[in-house]
């Protein structure tokens, strides 16, 4: 469940708002309030608020718990625009330009996972060259039969084997006799 906190008005440029929130967002919320408690720039003070703000609504509201909660998305927008006018020499002035932001925060529950659809459909059967894809080339009748006849492999193995080393054993005693 998302949940977000606004202030708005704030006399910070939106600019330099941005760049904090770039770096805490996607972050758990306890962690980046520690983490802008210790900066010591202006944007850094109002956007923990807002975030501070943002928990207690997701605390109080929504019966959500401080420690499952993580930043989802922060937007930073420009607000009205103060002109002002500095006095210069020679009866000239420079204008000031004194710009504000709106800040929202929104958290949410990171506990939760989402769903997501996969993307795209199974992949296509590749030809082959055998012939048509999915068929299988038929195995000989003769193969299929010796199959269901052959006894296991130890047995048709060992036999043989013994037999025929213990008959090379005697040719050999026997030429080497001769």
């Amino acid at each position: 469940m998302e949940v977000k906190a606004t202030a708005k008005y704030i006399r910070v440029q939106p600019r330099k708002v941005r760049i904090i929130a770039d770096q805490v967002k996607g972050q758990p919320a306890v962690y980046a309030a520690s983490l802008l408690r210790y900066h010591t720039s202006k944007s850094a003070k109002a956007l923990r608020k807002v975030l501070v703000s943002a928990v207690a609504n997701a605390v109080e509201n929504h019966q959500l718990d401080e420690a499952g909660l993580k930043i989802s998305r922060i937007l930073v927008d420009q607000g009205p625009v103060l002109k002002r006018m500095k006095a210069r020499a020679q009866g000239r002035g420079n204008r000031i330009i004194k710009k504000q932001s709106h800040i929202t925060v929104v958290v949410e529950d990171a506990e939760v996972p989402k769903t997501v659809k996969p993307h795209g459909t199974k992949a296509k059967p590749r030809p082959t060259l055998a012939g048509k894809p999915g068929k299988k080339a038929a195995a000989p009748k003769a193969a299929k039969a010796t199959k269901a006849e052959a006894t296991p492999a130890e047995e048709v193995v060992v036999e043989p084997v013994v037999e025929e080393t213990a008959a090379a054993a005697e040719e050999t005693k026997e030429e080497g006799a001769e």
